[in-house]
């Protein structure tokens, strides 16, 4: 079975506040890019990794392969408009017969134990979604009524990636018309007919978008490292 990682760097930096987009800031010396491409190029000898980058940062991003990489394994191609044409650029070099996760870049503390968990669970259900509980109470509000009402929050989980599909399902999927309610690669999936697998996601698979993120992946990563050391 084919293994492809979809890795999505579209963002531009807008909410983080930064000259250069998120997902090529500076974390311990090397650039969050680095350390999501590492994590799927080790968690499989033969896994390949699709690279989304925008356009004018093509450049940068090959800079960062040649540096730290295997140039063999990642392919770079350009995003789309949103987060689904994205995707779907970097679907067309996926192969037909494989299992594909698709991944925001900017989740840099991604797991191996995770990226194999969504694996295994696609292997079996065709599909992997992982999330994690809420444990904040919730409410929803109604903008239209100036309204909040209090939600159980046991039946709220937050969704995270590598959102893991087998290609069979992913590829037809995106064939779709693109729609707004179009999230994240399961509301795709569902949208073509399916039901998704939602599998534990990990506390720690962050996504960097502010600057506060930034900083507890500095200190989540300082502690990897310590233990590491020890």
């Amino acid at each position: 079975m084919q293994k492809y990682a979809v890795i999505v760097a579209g963002g531009t930096g807008t909410r983080m506040g930064s000259a250069i987009p998120k997902q090529f800031l500076m974390l311990h010396d090397k650039p969050v890019l680095y350390y999501t491409i590492r994590t799927f190029l080790n968690a499989f000898d033969d896994l390949r990794i699709v690279l989304v980058l925008p356009e004018e940062y093509i450049d940068m991003g090959r800079e960062i392969i040649d540096a730290y990489f295997d140039d063999n394994r990642v392919q770079i191609t350009a995003g789309g408009e949103t987060r689904f044409h994205s995707v779907q650029n970097g679907l067309r070099l996926v192969g037909k017969d494989a299992v594909v996760f698709v991944h925001d870049a900017v989740r840099c503390l991604v797991t191996i134990d995770l990226i194999h968990r969504c694996y295994e669970n696609a292997l079996e259900t065709g599909s992997a979604v992982p999330a994690i509980r809420v444990r904040d109470s919730v409410r929803q509000l109604n903008e239209e009524e100036n309204t909040n009402e209090v939600m159980d929050r046991s039946r709220v989980v937050l969704v995270q990636t590598p959102q893991t599909f087998h290609s069979r399902i992913l590829l037809p999927a995106f064939e779709i018309d693109y729609k707004e309610r179009f999230t994240d690669e399961a509301t795709v999936v569902e949208a073509f007919g399916l039901k998704v697998s939602l599998v534990p996601g990990d506390e720690t698979n962050i996504k960097i978008t502010r600057p506060v993120d930034l900083l507890i992946a500095e200190s989540i990563l300082k502690l990897e490292m310590q233990s590491q050391d020890n």
